[in-house]
C-alpha cells in the first residue's frame, strides 16, 4: 500500500516538514511512503480551469500521478491566523475525485503554542467536499511543536532535559502510531469500497462527481 504525506507550510525547513519526516519514519505499515512538500513545487493559484494544471512549468501532472497511485493520505498544515494555509487549500481545490475519491486522510495541525484546533475544523468542514477524500475520525494536533519530534542531534543541542517535555514527546509519538494504525485500517477498507464502486457502478453516477 502507498501513503502520501502532504505538508502544507509555505516555508522551507518548516516544523510541518519535520513532523512529516517523523510520520514517514513511523509509517511502517505502508510499502511506499512519499512526502510531498508543497512549497517545493510550482502550482498555479487555482482558477477553476483545468488547463492551468498542464501549463508550462506547472508541477501538477507529477503530483497528480502520485495521488492516483496512493491508498491513503496524511495532510499536514501549520495554523496560520487560525486557519489552514493557502497553499494546502489551493492543493485541495486542485484535487479531483479521479485523484483522491474514497481514500482516507489523516488530518494533522502543527502549532508552536497550545491552539491548533481551528485548521482541523476548517478542513473537516470544506477540505474534502469535491475531491471526496475521507477524513478519518482521528486527527492529530502537534502542539508546542518545537519541543517534540526532534532528532537525537537536535536534542543534544538542548541543555538539561525537561521531564515534562519528554513525557509530551513520548505521548505524541505513541498517539501518532495509533493514528497511523487506524489510517491503515481505513486504507484497507476503503480500497474495497473503490473496487466495488468500479465493479458495481450506480446508474449515471458520473453526474455526482461533486459533493452537495
Amino acid at each position: 500500500m502507498r501513503l502520501i504525506i502532504v505538508s502544507g507550510s509555505q516555508r522551507q525547513h518548516s516544523e510541518s516538514a519535520k513532523v512529516a519526516a517523523y510520520i514517514a519514519s513511523a509509517a511502517g505499515q505502508y510499502k511506499t511512503v512519499q512526502h510531498i512538500e508543497l512549497c517545493k513545487y510550482q502550482l498555479p493559484f487555482w482558477d477553476g480551469d483545468d488547463k492551468s494544471k498542464s501549463a508550462p512549468g506547472c508541477d501538477w501532472p507529477v503530483i497528480s500521478e502520485a495521488l492516483v497511485k496512493a491508498d491513503a493520505f496524511v495532510l499536514i498544515t501549520p495554523e496560520w491566523q487560525g486557519m489552514a494555509t493557502p497553499i494546502l487549500k489551493n492543493f485541495l481545490m486542485m484535487c479531483t475525485p479521479d485523484d483522491t475519491a474514497h481514500k482516507p486522510a489523516l488530518l494533522v495541525s502543527v502549532v508552536g503554542g497550545v491552539s491548533g484546533a481551528n485548521p482541523i475544523a476548517e478542513l473537516r468542514m470544506n477540505g474534502c467536499k469535491n475531491n471526496k477524500l475521507v477524513a478519518i475520525p482521528d486527527h492529530l494536533i502537534i502542539r508546542n511543536v518545537g519541543d517534540v519530534l526532534n532528532t537525537l542531534a537536535d536534542e543534544a543541542l538542548s541543555h538539561e532535559p525537561d521531564q515534562s517535555i519528554h513525557h509530551r514527546d513520548k505521548s505524541i509519538r505513541h498517539r501518532i502510531g495509533y493514528s497511523l494504525h487506524t489510517l491503515h485500517l481505513y486504507s484497507q477498507a476503503l480500497g474495497k469500497i473503490r473496487q466495488c464502486q468500479q465493479q458495481q457502478p450506480y446508474a449515471q453516477q458520473e453526474q455526482y462527481s461533486y459533493g452537495m
